[in-house]
């Protein structure tokens, strides 16, 4: 929340090509402090990680939007490729880490920190791609725009326009809520520690949020159907999804019984927890999405750095108190925010389509500027 902000808003002044470069850079170090015993050490390593996930969530976004653009590719092809980002990055891929990673730590029995050395090869390897056949692009590289102004032109840009306040504070509440399941999902499923298949349940997440990224891409490809609109369906599909384990706990209550293997309601939420990842599958590639159209040019870093610090904040907060709340209290914490999420997004679709609507009855009642009629005539 700190540092990778501060960093991962230089992209936009100093080129988001040497923000991807120094991800790389940043992340192989902090994978090479987890050969350290050293508590400090280790804690720098979290420091760089930090700062290498806000690169990540940022930088290469940014770069691509404007590379897009600036060859004078189709729009539309951008939905193509964030869906294929998603259905094969964080789903395939991960997958494969995954199995990769127990190969290597396990069945070769190189250790817990073999995965972080082989993850270090495949960085300097994206390094080297970047280098070689990426050209730079860039935000505001304008003399004296310091970070302080980079700030406070973000700052404006999210309170001056409500769609994209709109869409920082949507995206928060999703993923916040996200984060925040990836640490109750496993007491979720195993309450009387169960033992439960930690890596297939994985596998069959990733396999969800493959499917979703899939019917995403399937969704944008149709010119009559907004994300802004099924966006809200998927936003209430997600409440239900994580408000399971409160209505399930309600009704059914556990055995108590120690050990075993997953129970008849964890099958139940598994299923359900299945179709809240199915949604993260559909989020993303929709969010960015919505980004690429409202977020500008010149502060894109900045601003997609700025949604990220209420995130951070949430799953701080979260995560200091887990132990003060039953793990259904915060199922329904998480539930309330993505259906405040799901009420944003209405107020989102009607946001975006008041210009239209006014354009179309400055038409019709014959008052139409030339400036109006351009995009009616698009």
């Amino acid at each position: 929340m700190i540092f990778g902000t501060c960093v991962g808003s230089l992209a936009d002044k100093y080129g988001r090509k040497r923000a991807s470069i120094t991800y790389c850079i940043t992340y192989i170090l902090s994978c090479f402090t987890k050969h350290s015993p050293e508590y400090k050490v280790l804690m720098v390593g979290r420091i760089l990680g930090g700062i290498a996930t806000s690169l990540l969530f940022s930088a290469f976004e940014s770069w691509l939007v404007a590379e897009h653009f600036k060859r004078g590719f189709e729009s539309q092809w951008l939905s193509i490729t964030f869906s294929k980002a998603v259905f094969f990055g964080n789903g395939l891929v991960a997958i494969l880490a995954g199995l990769l990673a127990n190969f290597l730590a396990d069945t070769l029995s190189l250790g817990p920190v073999s995965p972080f050395d082989a993850a270090s090869c495949f960085l300097a390897f994206g390094m080297a791609i970047i280098i070689f056949t990426w050209s730079e692009n860039y935000g505001d590289p304008s003399e004296g725009r310091n970070l302080l102004i980079q700030f406070k032109a973000a700052a404006s840009a999210i309170a001056s326009d409500e769609k994209i306040f709109l869409l920082g504070a949507i995206q928060s509440l999703f993923e916040g809520s996200m984060y925040t399941f990836v640490f109750l999902w496993t007491p979720a499923l195993s309450p009387d520690d169960e033992d439960i298949p930690h890596g297939f349940i994985f596998a069959t997440f990733m396999l969800s949020s493959m499917i979703g990224s899939s019917l995403a891409s399937r969704l944008m490809a149709r010119p009559n159907i907004r994300v802004e609109w099924y966006l809200q369906i998927v936003f209430l599909v997600s409440t239900a999804a994580l408000f399971s384990p409160v209505a399930i706990n309600f009704f059914i209550t556990s055995t108590g019984q120690k050990g075993g293997s997953l129970t008849p309601t964890g099958r139940l939420l598994l299923f359900a927890f299945c179709v809240f990842e199915a949604c993260v599958g559909i989020f993303w590639p929709s969010i960015m999405k919505l980004r690429s159209q409202f977020v500008p040019e010149e502060s894109r870093s900045t601003i997609l750095n700025f949604f990220r610090i209420p995130v951070n904040i949430f799953v701080c907060v979260v995560l200091y108190n887990v132990d003060a709340y039953p793990i259904t209290g915060m199922f329904g914490m998480c539930a309330g925010f993505l259906f405040l999420a799901a009420v944003l997004q209405n107020r989102l679709k009607l946001a975006v389509e008041k210009p239209r609507t006014k354009t179309v009855e400055n038409w019709t009642s014959g008052t139409e500027t030339d400036s109006e009629m351009e995009p009616l005539n698009a």
